[in-house]
């Protein structure tokens, strides 16, 4: 029996896709396209830099939450 794999396109497949996707948008329209598309590859990794690592700020309001309930737990 054979399977279906389905993987990444090759040579052959990436230039159909390249015509298509110039048929549809024109040789002009390309230059911006690509810009833009660059543009937001930058945001989204940009996001999920900002997103991985935690906010100091947060961070420390909660650390002086913690050490003020603990204080006033000691003398309470």
């Amino acid at each position: 029996m054979n399977t279906l794999a389905i993987g990444m396109p090759g040579g052959q497949e990436l230039l159909v896709i390249l015509f298509i996707v110039l048929l549809l948008f024109g040789a002009k329209k390309l230059p911006e396209l690509s810009r833009s598309l660059g543009k937001s590859l930058g945001e989204f990794k940009k996001g999920q830099k900002e997103g991985a690592e935690p906010d100091q700020l947060e961070d420390d309001v909660e650390k002086k939450e913690i050490l003020s309930d603990e204080n006033g737990k000691d003398k309470g």
